[in-house]
């Protein structure tokens, strides 16, 4: 690590008896002061910790300075491209964090009544029924926090569906190999089995591979489109067909939405139940475990096992909008104490409403444009697998010259030094080096210039001076970390180091 760049560890620049703040006196005795004044009775002896917690003595100062120094490393989409392929890091307009900070929104406590929460309970209700229009599904949940909690709860009402109909022995659910991991993640949370359909040499989903494994034990198809490469399946309406006349249905993975936006809906593709990342397709940069939220949609006929409560209008005999908590026994259950995440929710609702569906409709394209731009651009010095038109994102299989040594691995720590974040790398499984990216919408030209620049100027040194790049990073906090050594001799607390 620099330190002369980066600082010391907070254990580091801890001295003894060094503080910058003190309890009142009666509180270090283990009695707090209550709001009345009066001294409290002291804590159970039995709650009190018995040997001294090991932590940090500093003052206000250096505490203060450490921490803005250490948040001055963290890399996201305000301060650098993020070409993190599958994950959709675009750009959100800071319109939307002031609506979410808005006090009505960000004081609101999850127990108010639902009298007292009207227009909360309205934005919930205005954006399910947007989500809606936007996949062409009947009804959304916006409970699940996040999209692989939305896989769990789509598939959990594919599961009550099955079951509500006495096909309880409909257990399987056939992911493809290309799939993102949280899907066969998620489905065996369900209780689900997973059974893998293969790919096409074009990156598309094998329907011969697809077709004898649809029987009577399989609950749905979950599928991504465009899929993890950046393809869009052209099959869906046959391979619908298929899962539905075997009495399965159809499961839309949702990460991918951002370029179907306007263009296409799941629902009019076939399928039957699907979620969508609101933090990466509508707002909330995400990463670093959130905050995410992964909202339902089903079609027509599985609003039933939807997840309570569920927020629902109803119109007054003085014909006043209002808008009421519902429960139903024929749902799946409870999948979240709340009406999941507000605040991303809320986000969300801004950045539809800000853009309209002229904006919205310009996403997609501007995306697929982006991603084809760039990879048109660099395809000379990696190597592309799958040489045609992408959607949103594009997967190299590393570099075109594999003589030179250098790996995926050795290319995205290389970015880093230029002040990119690494793109998705090794995955999908489909290629020994992949390579992820995607650009989004949101970049300019410039940007992806000068991304493109880096590229190529990173090939060249793979071929000219390899070691360049089989070192890299040079310029960050960690440089060149023994990968092995740090997995099999993890270093887990500060003594240690010493």
């Amino acid at each position: 690590m620099n330190r002369e760049l980066y600082g010391k560890l907070v254990f580091e620049i801890s001295r003894p008896g060094r503080r910058g703040y003190r309890l009142p006196d009666n509180h270090m005795e283990g009695n707090p002061i209550p709001d009345n004044g009066e001294k409290a009775p002291a804590i159970p002896g039995t709650l009190l910790r018995q040997t001294p917690l090991s932590l940090p003595e500093c003052d206000e100062l250096s505490v203060v300075r450490h921490y803005n120094n250490m948040s001055n490393n963290n890399f996201g989409v305000d301060t650098g491209f993020y070409p993190l392929g599958s994950c959709t890091m675009k750009y959100n307009p800071k319109i939307n964090e002031e609506i979410a900070g808005h006090p009505m929104s960000a004081a609101s406590h999850p127990a108010t009544p639902a009298y007292a929460s009207q227009g909360n309970l309205r934005l919930y209700h205005t954006l399910q029924r947007a989500l809606s229009e936007i996949g062409g599904m009947a009804e959304f949940t916006l409970n699940p926090f996040a999209g692989a909690h939305g896989e769990l709860t789509g598939l959990m009402v594919i599961r009550a569906y099955h079951d509500s109909r006495g096909d309880t022995g409909r257990r399987k659910v056939i992911v493809p190999d290309s799939a993102h991991g949280t899907n066969p993640a998620s489905a065996a949370v369900a209780g689900l089995e997973v059974v893998e359909v293969k790919s096409r040499p074009d990156g598309t989903v094998d329907v011969d591979d697809l077709r004898p494994l649809l029987d009577s034990t399989v609950a749905a198809v979950m599928m991504t489109n465009p899929n993890t490469l950046g393809l869009f399946e052209r099959n869906i309406p046959e391979i619908a067909r298929l899962a539905h006349e075997a009495g399965a249905l159809m499961y839309y993975d949702g990460a991918n939405l951002n370029p179907m936006l306007g263009v296409a809906r799941p629902g009019d593709m076939g399928f039957d139940v699907m979620h969508i990342n609101l933090h990466k397709t509508f707002s909330t940069p995400h990463g670093g475990g959130g905050p995410g939220s992964g909202p339902v949609g089903v079609r027509a006929g599985l609003e039933q096992f939807l997840p309570n409560p569920r927020v629902e209008k109803f119109t007054e005999s003085d014909g006043k909008e209002t808008f009421r908590l519902t429960a139903t026994e024929t749902a799946l259950g409870s999948i979240s104490a709340t009406l999941g995440n507000f605040a991303v929710q809320a986000r969300a609702l801004g950045y539809i409403l800000s853009l309209g569906s002229e904006g919205l409709m310009q996403a997609g394209p501007l995306a697929t444009l982006n991603a084809n731009y760039v990879k048109e651009c660099l395809k000379d010095d990696y190597l592309l697998p799958i040489d045609c038109i992408c959607k949103h994102e594009f997967v190299f299989d590393g570099l075109k010259d594999k003589s030179t040594g250098v790996t995926t691995l050795n290319i995205a720590k290389r970015l880093l030094d230029h002040g990119y974040h690494a793109p998705t790398i090794y995955f999908p499984l489909l290629f020994h080096e992949s390579l992820m990216i995607e650009p989004t919408e949101t970049e300019s030209k410039e940007t992806l210039d000068d991304f493109i620049a880096v590229m190529h100027d990173i090939a060249r040194e793979a071929r000219e001076t390899p070691e360049a790049v089989l070192s890299a990073p040079h310029n960050t906090p960690i440089t060149h970390p023994d990968d092995t050594a740090a997995a099999l001799n993890p270093v887990t607390t500060f003594d240690q180091l010493n």
